[in-house]
């Protein structure tokens, strides 16, 4: 099955985190999970603090305003950012 890039949406719509990664639903239904070594800023931080986070850039970004940490997710899909 193909799947047409029309339909795909690098943004995120949630974010979780779960056995030392960062987990988020992107708005077209795919999941995006990666290590949380990547962000050690987001692996030192607290429960509470990671938990405090928003999007940004109509969820092509997330930003945690506690560990002053921002995430790309256009650059984690290896899109080029614009």
């Amino acid at each position: 099955m193909t799947t047409s890039p029309h339909y795909l949406t690098a943004a995120a719509g949630s974010v979780h985190f779960a056995n030392e990664r960062l987990v988020m639903q992107l708005v077209d239904g795919r999941e995006l999970s990666v290590p949380l070594e990547w962000f050690p800023r987001l692996r030192e931080a607290s429960e509470a603090e990671r938990t405090h986070w928003r999007l940004i850039g109509q969820g092509t970004g997330i930003h945690w305003p506690d560990v002053d940490e921002d995430i790309s997710v256009p650059r984690l899909l290896g899109l080029p950012c614009e």
